[in-house]
């Protein structure tokens, strides 16, 4: 362990030149956190109270920086690359592969500064294993929620993965084998996407199976959240008393979408917060752009994504204005969305309406408590695991600079400490 990494018995004092907290609340200039045991002790501005740390206590002084609470991906692929690789190719390699792409995705996204992720789509054992290897000290990754395999019809988006299941009986068996399993939520796949065969504009689900997979979900004392890419699929979900809707798209053909103010209604009078993934398209549109001389094909698949991006930016915008409640997540692993993507989600929230510290909680402390792990993080406050980050400059004027990660503290330890500031023991201001 390098002499600076310290241990979660370390104790810490954090300056900088703002906070955001994480709470959605205001900016706070000039703050001094204290950091004991892995745990947020206190939160000042300005300096520390006199005799307010213990002896030797480090000092890690992040001058011309901002400080955040670590940041959470509420959406993650982490067996799939985000390359643009194929995905029923990439689905034909192992499931040792898989474990070994899941380790690096998770390595990528905590040195980006997100300490934890929400997997919601694995193969098998695969993210459940990753995850008891860092339990058991052997892995250095962001807290991980998992889903496991993705429930879907037999032949529909995602069936690679394993997930295929069909009827009421059926669905209610693959629930409690999830449970068993040790998921955190479970995910169902609502509607077609992008799995090569699936409809994207119908639902895949009846509504009885999809009921029978929240109500035996709920009797486990589990969440359920759904891939919902088509009006019907919403209306479905609704019906269905979800907890959570992924991608919330209202497509009616393969690229085409009419945004519906009756659904939109209904969504948010039930409350159901929605994960943005607004990425996806934007991240198309950057790879086909990057190349030298597209083809007629790239450039219509260019076409496409930007088409729709600029729809759902349009919805999202929308859905927002009635209080439709929306969380970060990136669907990374998926296409060409890469694993330290979500300053650019946050961006585009942005560019969507939200300002940047409504943008931020989306990705901390409003993600902690749709997720469900609050108590234990997702705020600068004192009582919460010492999950922060630190990036370069003031972010609030483009989050796109949220890329500038010059520290990463996790539970009270450093994981990334690009400064070279040096600590030292008293002498905080």
């Amino acid at each position: 362990m390098s002499p600076r990494a310290g241990t979660a018995g370390t104790s810490w004092v954090v300056s900088a030149d703002r906070l955001i907290d994480g709470t959605g609340g205001a900016v706070v200039d000039d703050p001094v956190v204290l950091v004991e045991d892995g745990r947020i002790v206190a939160v000042h501005q300005g300096r520390l109270p006199d005799g307010a740390e213990r002896p030797g206590t480090r000092v890690l002084d992040l001058a011309g920086c901002t400080l955040l609470p670590g940041l959470t991906d509420a959406h993650v692929h982490l067996n799939l690359p985000g390359d643009g690789s194929e995905f029923e190719t990439w689905s034909r390699e192992s499931d040792g592969v898989f474990v070994a792409a899941a380790d690096h995705a998770a390595r990528i996204a905590l040195e980006a500064g997100i300490t934890t992720l929400r997997d919601t789509g694995s193969r098998g054992s695969t993210v459940f294993d990753l995850r008891r290897a860092a339990e058991l000290g052997r892995g250095r990754i962001p807290r991980l929620l998992v889903c496991g395999h993705p429930l879907t019809i037999s032949g529909g988006h995602g069936w690679p993965l394993g997930g295929e299941v069909d009827g009421v009986e059926g669905v209610r068996t693959a629930v409690r084998q999830l449970k068993k399993a040790g998921a955190d939520w479970i995910k169902v796949i609502g509607s077609g996407g992008g799995t090569k065969g699936t409809l994207v504009h119908r639902p895949a689900f009846t509504r009885a199976e999809l009921r029978a997979i929240a109500d035996e979900a709920h009797r486990l004392e589990l969440k359920v959240t759904t891939h919902t890419v088509c009006t019907e699929s919403l209306e479905d979900a609704l019906e269905a008393g979800v907890d959570g809707i992924e991608h919330g798209l209202f497509l009616v053909d393969f690229e085409h979408q009419e945004y519906s103010p009756r659904v939109a209604e209904r969504l948010a009078a039930a409350g159901i917060p929605v994960t943005s993934t607004l990425v996806v398209g934007h991240d198309v549109v950057r790879s086909v752009d990057a190349i030298d001389k597209p083809d007629a094909e790239q450039r219509l698949q260019r076409d496409r994504w930007d088409r729709m991006l600029g729809d759902t930016l349009d919805q999202f915008g929308r859905m927002r204005s009635l209080g439709v409640p929306f969380i970060a997540g990136t669907d990374a692993g998926w296409r060409f969305t890469e694993f330290d993507s979500l300053p650019d989600e946050l961006w585009l929230m942005t560019e969507g309406g939200m300002s940047a510290v409504e943008a931020v909680h989306a990705a901390s402390g409003l993600a902690a408590d749709v997720l469900g792990f609050a108590d234990e993080a997702g705020r600068v406050v004192p009582g919460l695991a010492a999950d922060l980050v630190a990036v370069a400059g003031d972010p609030l004027g483009d989050l796109r600079r949220l890329r500038d990660v010059e520290m990463v503290m996790q539970a009270g330890k450093l994981r990334v400490d690009r400064g070279a500031r040096g600590t030292r023991s008293g002498g905080a201001r």
